[in-house]
């Protein structure tokens, strides 16, 4: 049986690099997209950790609040809402299609699986044009928390019907592979650069430099062919 395939978003499947403009035109040279996004992901650990219910949305915005005011610099309405609203108008990298039209034609199901809202997140892969690849869109909201947390990843094979044995977890962050591989699934890392394995996290079954070279590998280990 082939396996269910789960899809992180946010940098995984999309490319936050075109809201560098954007950050430029609000603060200069002196806040480049990356570090607001490494703050989003420790503010979602946080979250995860204490148990704190907040979405996506909000945990996007207080990482932002929170890395202008390290820089001594003013956040203002029109930077949040240009910078939130840059989030839904995202294209995806170019190794993106080329491997969801593999793993699509070699007959795998294909989640999205992320910490954004369900309505956000659809609206994100329509503009991408990457939604009809996928079965469906599970958003961490469904359980109230945040990935890593073990219940997103057991909710999502649940809802499935799939055992994680069963099913990849494939992404661009460590973090999120290592969440899904202690439950027991597979994990697929697209180790693009600037992407590091972490070392004292299980090393993801699959590691590639590419999102194509994943896919290729994925279909390679159930010995499928696309087409």
């Amino acid at each position: 049986m082939r396996p269910v395939l789960f899809f992180d978003v946010n940098e995984s499947l999309l490319d936050l690099k075109v809201l560098e403009p954007h950050f430029k035109t609000h603060f200069g040279d002196k806040i480049v997209v990356s570090e607001w996004f490494e703050q989003v992901i420790q503010t979602a650990m946080l979250s995860v950790i204490l148990g704190w219910s907040r979405n996506f949305a909000e945990v996007g915005r207080s990482a932002l609040g929170m890395v202008v005011d390290r820089h001594e610099l003013s956040l203002t309405e029109d930077a949040l809402v240009d910078i939130v609203g840059g989030m839904k108008k995202l294209p995806p990298h170019d190794d993106v299609v080329p491997g969801l039209t593999i793993l699509k034609s070699a007959g795998f199901r294909m989640v999205a699986l992320t910490n954004s809202p369900v309505v956000v997140a659809e609206e994100q892969l329509k503009f991408a044009g990457l939604i009809d690849f996928f079965e469906t869109v599970i958003s961490v909201e469904e359980v109230k928390t945040l990935k890593p947390d073990a219940k997103v990843y057991v909710y999502a094979t649940q809802k499935m019907n799939v055992v994680p044995s069963n099913s990849y977890l494939i992404a661009a962050h460590a973090w999120d592979v290592a969440g899904a591989m202690a439950i027991g699934c597979k994990g697929a890392l697209i180790k693009r650069s600037g992407i590091a394995t972490n070392p004292i996290a299980p090393a993801p079954t699959i590691i590639a430099d590419s999102f194509s070279l994943v896919a290729e590998r994925i279909c390679a280990a159930h010995e499928l062919k696309p087409g």
